[in-house]
């Protein structure tokens, strides 16, 4: 793991937007992983300013998200796919050919198949970006007895409905998700991890000095070899 410990968000977002600029602009075709929430906001701001100031352009590249909630239409506001067209797709000329997404609400078995698949026939993820959650997991992959593999649907714990039932004001949050498996993010040839705000310092420093152990899921990202890790210094206070 490489570790960056910049000011703040703002910091993190203009260094992660600036690594993912050039990489674009070295790779015109690359394929990128993305992840939703707040924590990767900054840093697509930042790709939607040089988009805006032609200095990139995204019309080649090739996508993937790391997860979708079941049980709800996939142009809800609420969903993932409305979250990356509302803060990156839309604002850049992304072509949505190239854009795949997890289907919430489709046969999950047969889902997983097809994204391992639409992965695999793209050559794979050349770099992912992840947050982490307060009780370790990345993606939705919650702490639990074993690491999981491709995509799969989980019951989403009460911590993290709790965290992020504040976005639902008008239906109750779902309580599950589909979201690729610990196995095929680490597959990615390159992983981009932000973490930001205090409330994240335990999960980050079980992460990087901790055990590799499915009760902390992002601890298993001590054994990728290409890990850039990117927090704050709220974030790193224990270390």
């Amino acid at each position: 793991m490489e570790i960056k410990i910049l000011k703040d968000e703002n910091e993190i977002g203009a260094a992660c937007g600036q690594f993912f600029v050039d990489y674009i602009n070295a790779n015109p075709k690359c394929v990128l992983g993305f992840a939703t929430g707040a924590t990767p906001v900054p840093t697509y701001n930042y790709i939607v300013d040089a988009y805006n100031n032609k200095k990139v352009s995204l019309k080649e590249i090739s996508t993937f998200n790391l997860d979708e909630y079941c049980d709800i239409p996939k142009e809800h506001k609420n969903s993932y796919w409305y979250f990356m067209r509302e803060n990156l797709f839309g604002k850049v000329d992304v072509n949505y050919d190239n854009v795949d997404f997890l289907n919430g609400n489709a046969d999950t078995e047969a889902e997983s198949a097809r994204y391992a698949k639409a992965i695999a026939d793209k050559g794979g993820i050349d770099v992912q970006i992840l947050g982490i959650g307060r009780n370790g997991h990345i993606a939705f992959n919650e702490p639990s007895d074993e690491f999981t593999d491709e995509a799969w649907k989980v019951t989403l714990t009460q911590s993290t409905i709790d965290a992020n039932s504040k976005y639902f004001d008008d239906i109750p949050m779902p309580h599950y998700a589909v979201t690729m498996g610990i196995g095929s993010i680490m597959r990615s040839k390159k992983i981009i991890l932000i973490a930001t705000g205090d409330s994240k310092a335990e999960a980050v420093k079980a992460m990087i000095k901790g055990p590799v152990t499915p009760q902390c899921p992002a601890s298993i990202l001590q054994q990728h070899n290409d890990v850039v890790i990117y927090l704050d210094e709220a974030a790193a206070a224990l270390l």
